[in-house]
Parts: structure tokens; C-alpha cells; sequence
């Protein structure tokens, strides 16, 4: 079996329960070392054979995953946050899938979460945002033309943008190609959830600037939207006195 786990957005105790039982139980881990916190190999067994596929191609994953499948062995594929966000895990299961090869897969924390909680944040607040666009900027990975980042800002709602801190001022010009104001909040979160976590709150005109002055290059995560500074938010009716629910009846009925 090939466990495909969440290694969480970074601190090593937010990997899951599920997730830290996986680690324990393990043979072979197949990590990836460029991104997951090294600190959760603290988990593995003793006599547990240990891969780090920044090093390594698909095929070079796959080979060891067969290897340790016709040896009898249990696999846990480490992706950093949660694998099913930029994990690259579909071209994984497909090749398992032809080869018949069993697996599952482990939730976890993502780093868009993390951030958040680096933020005290929260994305959908009442009358400023109700939806979360979790996109990237195209780079030697192409993105669709469909979802432009100036089609995704002409919507003014909360964007979370992965793998384009390298690329600050064309972000910055095309959110407000897309109908961002210069001036719209924004915040910068390098490893959010690490020791050596860093947020900075800016703008969309400034992200440029404050990735130069703080020297974010990556491994950060870019947060647009009014949603940043908590905006003219309306109450919550969920737990409003008024509001009827399922569970509790409002003072208006």
C-alpha cells in the first residue's frame, strides 16, 4: 500500500494524527525534501528506508514505490501541506493505477490554512468576501488562459496566490490590470507555520517593495483582498440573537 500524507504547512506537529501514524508505520518514506520540514522524519521507525524526491523524477518515485511493493513494504509519499494543492500526485496514481498498485490518501494542513493562521485571518467575512480563489502565477509550469490572475481579480475576492513570489511586480501589475486598486490590502506569509515564519502586511502596489526589503524570494505565500484587513465586515447572522436556526430560535420569531 502507498500512503500519499499531508505533511501539513510546516511545524511538525500539525501533521495529522492519521498522517503521524503513517510516518510511525512506515518502511519506506519518499519525502519531499525541498519543502517538507525534515523534522517529521523524527517519526520514522528505526530501519525505514528514507527517499527525497527533490532529487529524484517520477520515474525514479515510482521505481522505488514498486520495489517496496513487491518487497511487502508500506510507502508513505510525504507532500508538504496537503497533496492535492501543486502536490503533483494525479501523474503518481495514475502510473499506480496501470501497475495495480493500492493506495490512499492523507489530508493536511495547507499552507493557505497556515498562513491564515499566521494572519489571526479569517478569508470569508460577511458583505467583503465569501469565496477563497486559491490560484498561481504562470511560470515554466504554464497556467490555462481561463484563469488568467486578471480574470480571477475582476471577481474582488479573496486570492491566495502559491509559487509567484519570484514574481512580485508582474503579480502587483496584473491585479490591477484585473480591477485590484493599488491600495487594496495585501500580506506576504514566508513559511508560515515554521520557526522562522515571516508576515508582512502591504498592498497590492507595494508587494514588489516589501518582498525586496524583507528579501522573500519564495517558499511564501501572497494574500489579496480586503479580507487582509478585516475590512467593514457585517455580524455573522449564524450567531446573531435575531437569527433562527436549527438549533436555536431567534428573538424575531
Amino acid at each position: 500500500m502507498i500512503h500519499f500524507v499531508g505533511a501539513g504547512s510546516g511545524a511538525p506537529d500539525l501533521i495529522t494524527i492519521r498522517g503521524k501514524k503513517y510516518l510511525e508505520e512506515a518502511d519506506v518514506i519518499i519525502y519531499a525534501g525541498s519543502l517538507v520540514n525534515p523534522e517529521l522524519l523524527g517519526y520514522k521507525k528505526e530501519g525505514c528506508e528514507v527517499y527525497d524526491s527533490a532529487k529524484m523524477t517520477l520515474e525514479e518515485v515510482i521505481s522505488v514505490m514498486v520495489k517496496a511493493e513487491d518487497e511487502g513494504y508500506m510507502t508513505v509519499r510525504l507532500h508538504t501541506g496537503d497533496p492535492c494543492i501543486y502536490g503533483a500526485i494525479r501523474e503518481q496514481m495514475d502510473v499506480l493505477d496501470e501497475k495495480g498498485i493500492s493506495y490512499d490518501s492523507c489530508p493536511g494542513v495547507s499552507a493557505f490554512c497556515g498562513a491564515a493562521s499566521a494572519l489571526n485571518l479569517e478569508y470569508t467575512l460577511p458583505n467583503v468576501s465569501q469565496s477563497v480563489v486559491i490560484t498561481r502565477m504562470a511560470g515554466r509550469t504554464p497556467v490555462p488562459e481561463k484563469e488568467s490572475i486578471e480574470s480571477f481579480a475582476a471577481h474582488q475576492a479573496t486570492m491566495v496566490i502559491f509559487l509567484s513570489t519570484g514574481m512580485p511586480e508582474e503579480l502587483s501589475r496584473r491585479l490591477i490590470a484585473g480591477g485590484y486598486s493599488e491600495d487594496t490590502p495585501a500580506a506576504i506569509v514566508y513559511k508560515a507555520t515554521w520557526e522562522d515564519e515571516k508576515t508582512c502586511i502591504c498592498t497590492v502596489g507595494t508587494l514588489a517593495e516589501t518582498a525586496r526589503r524583507e528579501n522573500i524570494t519564495k517558499t511564501a505565500l501572497m494574500i489579496i483582498g480586503d479580507a487582509v484587513s478585516h475590512g467593514n465586515y457585517d455580524r455573522s447572522l449564524l450567531y446573531h440573537p435575531e437569527f433562527t436556526t436549527e438549533f436555536r430560535k431567534g428573538t424575531l420569531e
